[in-house]
């Protein structure tokens, strides 16, 4: 039977009068192509999630165009595509509201600090999209290494220490590369961490966390400050979670702010 003779039964008529905020796609597995600021792009795995608002005279959406809007940007996503991608979205569904987010392991080639060996580094990414908001959301979570300041103090030698992650969100209009927020992360803890390292490298990150000890506290307030005199960031949110090596628990601390266009330019 042709498509246009078969019934369209997501169109009928609902008789109960109740809208239904968010209706889509979640947890779609798609490969994407995001924009990498040293080689122009990447191509990486994303799990997406795609709704709309739906009327109440609406029984229900047509799922399937959700997966025909993704398809056709499968070859490159940037914030400036997630405009394009809500606005087709609103438009082929017939809603008021779209949104729109992705999440992707996203790497970076890092040095190790002596030896100089090259490998590949992961951080988990977030890009939010809304139609009601003129900004976008950009997350992105970077494992660090904490060295506590407290066992140092107190210890006759030695220091207890844990893996770390900060995780940063922010909100803007204009693009903000991930890997500025990385370097934010990784200049507010200890130490950064590396997924290869020597016997010197191991060395030189041992003595830098040594004499760079930090509370989760210290590491929130530091990537506050950085996130603060970035240009275009509109409103922020730091996390930091330490997994401690000496509790059954890990530490905790966030900060946000939230302000219009310059509220963080002192």
């Amino acid at each position: 039977m042709p498509r246009s003779r078969l019934r369209d039964i997501q169109s009928e008529s609902d008789f109960r009068n109740l809208p239904i905020n968010k209706v889509g796609v979640k947890n779609i597995s798609y490969p994407v192509v995001v924009l990498d600021k040293t080689e122009g792009e990447q191509h990486t795995v994303a799990r997406v999630n795609m709704y709309v608002d739906l009327p109440h005279h609406f029984r229900g959406t047509h799922m399937s165009r959700f997966v025909e809007i993704l398809n056709r940007y499968r070859n490159g996503i940037s914030t400036s595509k997630i405009r394009e991608i809500l606005s087709e979205m609103k438009q082929e569904l017939s809603a008021e509201r779209a949104h729109f987010e992705i999440e992707f392991p996203y790497f970076i080639t890092k040095k190790a600090p002596v030896s100089g060996e090259e490998a590949k580094m992961e951080y988990t990414c977030r890009l939010i999209g809304d139609s009601s908001v003129e900004y976008y959301t950009l997350g992105v979570t970077v494992p660090v290494l904490s060295l506590c300041p407290c066992s140092k103090e107190i210890s006759d030698f030695g220091a207890h220490n844990q893996r770390s992650l900060i995780t940063i969100t922010i909100k803007a209009k204009e693009r903000i590369w991930i890997e500025d927020v990385v370097s934010v992360a990784e200049q507010s803890a200890s130490s950064d961490i590396f997924s290869i390292l020597k016997r010197e490298d191991e060395k030189f990150i041992t003595e830098k966390s040594y004499n760079n000890p930090m509370f989760v506290e210290d590491m929130v307030r530091s990537a506050a400050e950085k996130l603060m005199h970035i240009k275009g960031v509109l409103a922020f949110s730091v996390e930091s979670e330490n997994m401690e090596s000496i509790h059954n628990h890990s530490a905790y601390a966030m900060i946000e702010r939230d302000g219009q266009i310059g509220a963080f330019e002192k």
